[in-house]
């Protein structure tokens, strides 16, 4: 049974960031989605999770210190601390924007109640979260710099995040904001003659698997491949799950309403 009107919002790092400008985020477009979002709450309430990626703040740091591989010397204690501390960085400007706008956002680092085991999500404190939805905020997640059981720290995705937030709350939808318009054949950046995919199946996805194109600039945790395989448990169990792209006015805020949207939308079968 689905919880009522929950929605798992993904915005991409490289929308709300300049990626190939070290720690430049894109505000005009934080500010667009932030109006959006405000707007569509307004029009039609619903209970709503926001997790962001890291794009030029995040990633490279993570990638410098080789934070995702674990820990290997103390000198990588420096940069784990670096890579969370930027991610609230941006983590403020995005909260901001939804105050600004007369939203409740809410604030809250993975790395202060989850903590993974070889990479996975593994150690997982939800009463603060569950409670903060249940009055009304928005909390504001992020992918972050977490503590590992295994390999000591580890880089944890915001899809990964989002996934796991959307099975524990048993949500309605995710909708995850990228800077293409959906799932191609082939990377749309590269090949002009990739074609976009309206709607596929689980099974399907493995076909394409290899395909997929990832992120032209440094994405420590996978890029579109990464989006994808996470993206594939919620489906399976029913979840609507559309990609997106929020660097495009009003996409956010009609997938946030239901209305039809340019995009990929991921399905347990065809029908």
């Amino acid at each position: 049974m689905r919880s009522n009107n929950l929605i798992l919002l993904k915005l991409g790092g490289s929308v709300i960031t300049f990626k190939n400008k070290a720690l430049t985020p894109n505000m005009e477009v934080i500010e667009r989605l932030a109006r959006e979002i405000s707007e569509a709450l307004e029009a039609q309430p619903f209970r709503l999770i926001i997790v962001h990626g890291g794009g030029s703040f995040g990633h490279p740091i993570a990638a410098e210190y080789g934070i995702a591989s674990g820990f290997k010397e103390p000198t990588q204690m420096i940069g784990f601390s670096k890579t969370h501390n930027a991610m609230i960085s941006l983590n403020t400007l995005v909260v901001e924007a939804l105050l600004n706008n007369g939203l409740p956002a809410f604030s809250l680092a993975p790395s202060s109640f989850i903590v993974t085991k070889s990479g996975r999500i593994h150690s997982l404190h939800m009463d603060a979260l569950r409670h903060a939805v249940e009055l009304g905020f928005i909390p504001v997640l992020y992918g972050d710099a977490v503590l590992d059981y295994d390999a000591g720290f580890t880089i944890l995705s915001g899809d990964q995040i989002v996934s796991k937030m959307a099975i524990e709350f048993k949500a309605n939808r995710i909708i995850v904001g990228v800077d293409v318009d959906g799932l191609y054949t082939a990377d749309p950046k590269a090949d002009p003659n990739a074609q976009m995919i309206s709607e596929i199946s689980i099974d399907d996805l493995k076909s394409l698997m290899g395909r997929v194109g990832g992120s032209r600039f440094i994405d420590v945790t996978g890029g579109m491949m990464g989006k994808i395989l996470e993206l594939t448990v919620p489906a399976a169990m029913g979840i609507d799950v559309i990609i997106t792209n929020a660097l495009k006015p009003n996409n956010i805020y009609r997938a946030l309403k239901g209305e039809s949207v340019v995009g990929t939308r991921i399905v347990k079968g065809w029908r």
